[in-house]
């Protein structure tokens, strides 16, 4: 069996974490791109979202975890009975994300879904991989919202598309990878070729951000409808 070297050090990251709601359950927030959800075996990984908010509300705990590059919403239990509710609603699959994007080029289509199984590969590490036969089901819809050019520090003019993006499943770098299959990567994604265009190579981060985020109050049983603004 292949043995995964994770490399990776991420950058200090100055941004500080938004609260967005808190009750004494649990903890809306807005991470900043650039930051790890959870901090990493090398100690030089050590800062993340739980490394910084367990020193304010000790005991909580990450119910789902957004990439690295990606900011937005996320939500946290602040203790063990209301992280299974939340570990529940998250795989049963009644929790409802949606995320912001843009993506290199220009779609021809309006709307859409991508239905493509993703696979983990220890030799493609840390690259997912699209595999019909040894990958999980993973689906995504998307929205075109707007088709327009993005002025480069060049002066060049680079078609992007925004999209609104709503993943059925949770695998891994799954909306990554599908927009890469879709023929047109996010902008700004160095793993899935959206820094591979000419004038993409200095996107200041991943054009992807968690935008909303619908699911029950574990206690109050209230539905919440999280909304946070894209900063790009």
């Amino acid at each position: 069996m292949s043995t995964i070297i994770d490399t990776f050090i991420a950058p200090p990251c100055h941004d500080q974490i938004e609260t967005v709601y808190q009750d004494e359950h649990l903890v809306l927030i807005n991470k900043p791109a650039g930051l790890l959800s959870l901090s990493g075996k090398n100690p030089q990984n050590l800062d993340s979202v739980h490394y910084r908010l367990v020193k304010i509300f000790p005991g909580c705990t990450l119910v789902h975890r957004l990439d690295f590059g990606t900011s937005g919403l996320m939500v946290i239990a602040r203790n063990k009975a209301i992280n299974a509710a939340l570990c529940h609603q998250f795989s049963q699959r009644t929790v409802t994300k949606a995320y912001s994007a843009l993506l290199c080029g220009h779609l021809n289509e309006n709307e859409g879904v991508i239905d493509a199984a993703i696979a983990k590969d220890p030799a493609l590490f840390p690259l997912m991989s699209i595999c019909s036969i040894h990958g999980k089901p993973a689906r995504s819809r998307y929205r075109v919202v707007e088709r327009l050019y993005r002025e480069q520090e060049d002066g060049t003019l680079l078609p992007v598309t925004r999209v609104e993006l709503i993943p059925e499943t949770g695998r891994t770098h799954q909306l990554r990878i599908h927009c890469q299959q879709l023929g047109h990567p996010i902008l700004g994604c160095d793993l899935y070729g959206g820094r591979l265009l000419p004038g993409t190579e200095r996107t200041p981060r991943l054009m992807l951000h968690a935008s909303e985020l619908h699911f029950m109050h574990p206690v109050s049983k209230e539905l919440i409808h999280a909304r946070n603004l894209s900063p790009f």
